[in-house]
C-alpha cells in the first residue's frame, strides 16, 4: 500500500481533526490559544514516538519543537517541517463565522493559512509510522509568523541549520502549486516631527509634518520597480488633530517586498537616508528588512524536482510557483539550506472571509509530504 492508498480512506478524519484546530482560535496575540493549540497537537504527535517540546516565548505563545530520539549519532540530518501556530484572525471569530463544509470546500477562519497544513504534517509522519520507526524529523511550529516573528529567530535558525532540508506547510498555491520563490518583506514607519500653528491666522509659522510625509511617500514610492520586483506601498498615515491647525506630528507605515535580498537592503538603505524636504520639520525613520526572499536557487529546485517525482510517481502532476507573501522558510532558504515551501494542503482566501481548504487536497499533501521525508531521509540530497 503506498501512502496516497493509506491516506485518502482517512480523509474525513483528516477534515474533522482540521475543524477542531480550526475551533481552537490562535491568534498571534493571544497566547492561552497559541499554547492550546500545541497542547492539543503535542497529542497527535507524541504517540508516534516523537518527543514534543513546547519552548516559551516572551509575551507570546510556545515554540512546538518534536524531534526524533537520536539512535546511535550516524542518522542523517533530519528533515525539518515547519509552519505555524497562529492565525490572524481574533478571538470571537469563529463564533460569528463558524466551520461550514460546502461539497468538497471546508470555510473556516485560519484553516487555509494554516491549520490545514498542521493537518497535513501530522498525517504525513502517521502514514511513515505505518511502515516502521519514523526517519529523522525536526516539527518546528512558531507562534508569532503572522506579526512578523523576531524574538525566536536564533532558535529556528539553528534547527535549520542542523537540517538536511526544510519543507514549509504554507498553504499551496490554489490549485495546488509548491512556491519556489517568495518575496522577502520589510517594513518601516516614518514619523515627521514639525511646528503647530493656526492654519488662517499664522500658516507660515507653522511645519507642517503631514505636508512632509506627502513628500516622503512619493519619494519612497518612486523606488518601486515591477520589472525587479521591488514594491514599496504607505498603507497607513496619521498625523494632525484638526483641519484648522497646521499639525505638529504625523507618521507613514510603509511595506516593502523585494524579490533578492540585494535589492531589500537597497531599499532599506534609501528608506533611512531620506531628508525633510519642509522647512522647520524633522525626520525619523524605523523598521528594516524583516524576512529574506526565497530565492529559487540550486537548493530550492533540487527540493522541488523531488518532490515532483513523488507526485508523479502517485499519478499527479506538481506545479510551482513565485509567491509575493512572505514566510519563514525563507529563512532557510537564505542560509542555503534546501527548502520547499507551499506543502500545505489547496484551497484559497487566505486573510479573507471565503478562506477555505480543498478537503480531497489533504490527503494527497499529506500523502506528497510522507513520500518526500522518505526520500529525503533517504539520501537523495546527501546534505550531511
Amino acid at each position: 500500500m503506498n501512502h496516497l492508498e493509506w491516506c485518502r480512506p482517512r480523509t474525513g478524519e483528516m477534515a474533522a481533526l482540521l475543524e477542531e484546530l480550526v475551533g481552537i482560535e490562535s491568534p498571534s496575540t493571544d497566547p492561552a490559544g497559541v499554547a492550546e493549540l500545541a497542547r492539543r497537537l503535542e497529542r497527535e504527535l507524541e504517540p508516534l514516538g516523537l518527543k514534543v517540546e513546547l519552548l516559551p516565548v516572551a509575551g507570546a505563545g510556545p515554540i512546538l519543537r518534536a524531534r526524533v530520539p537520536p539512535h546511535d549519532g550516524s542518522e542523517p540530518r533530519p528533515v525539518m517541517l515547519l509552519g505555524h501556530l497562529d492565525t490572524v484572525w481574533p478571538l470571537g471569530t469563529v463564533a460569528a463565522r463558524p466551520v461550514r463544509v460546502d461539497g468538497d470546500r471546508l470555510y473556516g477562519p485560519g484553516a487555509y493559512d494554516m491549520k490545514a497544513g498542521l493537518v497535513v504534517v501530522v498525517y504525513a509522519l502517521r502514514a511513515l509510522r505505518t511502515r516502521g520507526p519514523l526517519p529523522p524529523v525536526t516539527v518546528f511550529l512558531t507562534p508569532l509568523e503572522e506579526v512578523d516573528g523576531g524574538p525566536y529567530l536564533a532558535q529556528m535558525e539553528a534547527a535549520m541549520k542542523d537540517a538536511g532540508a526544510v519543507l514549509g506547510f504554507e498553504p499551496a498555491w490554489p490549485g495546488g502549486a509548491v512556491k519556489t520563490e517568495r518575496k522577502g518583506s520589510g517594513s518601516f514607519v516614518v514619523r515627521a516631527r514639525g511646528r503647530a500653528a493656526h492654519a488662517g491666522a499664522d500658516l507660515t509659522r507653522g511645519a507642517n509634518a503631514i505636508l512632509e510625509l506627502a513628500h516622503q511617500a512619493v519619494r519612497a514610492s518612486a523606488l518601486t520597480d515591477l520589472k525587479r520586483g521591488l514594491t514599496v506601498n504607505v498603507g497607513v498615515i496619521r498625523g494632525g488633530i484638526r483641519p484648522n491647525v497646521v499639525p505638529d506630528h504625523a507618521e507613514a507605515e510603509f511595506d516593502v517586498r523585494f524579490r533578492t535580498l540585494a535589492d531589500g537592503h537597497r531599499a532599506e538603505e534609501a528608506f533611512h537616508a531620506l531628508e525633510p524636504v519642509v522647512p522647520g520639520v524633522s525626520l525619523e525613520v524605523i523598521g528594516g528588512v524583516h524576512y529574506p526572499p526565497l530565492e529559487r536557487g540550486p537548493h530550492v529546485v533540487a527540493v522541488y524536482d523531488q518532490a515532483r517525482r513523488v507526485a508523479r510517481e502517485m499519478g499527479m502532476d506538481l506545479d510551482e510557483v513565485a509567491s509575493g507573501g512572505a514566510s519563514e522558510a525563507s529563512f532557510a532558504a537564505a542560509l542555503g539550506v534546501p527548502t520547499l515551501d507551499g506543502m500545505g494542503a489547496d484551497g484559497d482566501g487566505a486573510h479573507a472571509v471565503d478562506e477555505h481548504v480543498i478537503v480531497s487536497s489533504l490527503p494527497e499533501r499529506a500523502a506528497l509530504a510522507a513520500g518526500l521525508i522518505a526520500r529525503l531521509s533517504e539520501g537523495a540530497l546527501s546534505r550531511r
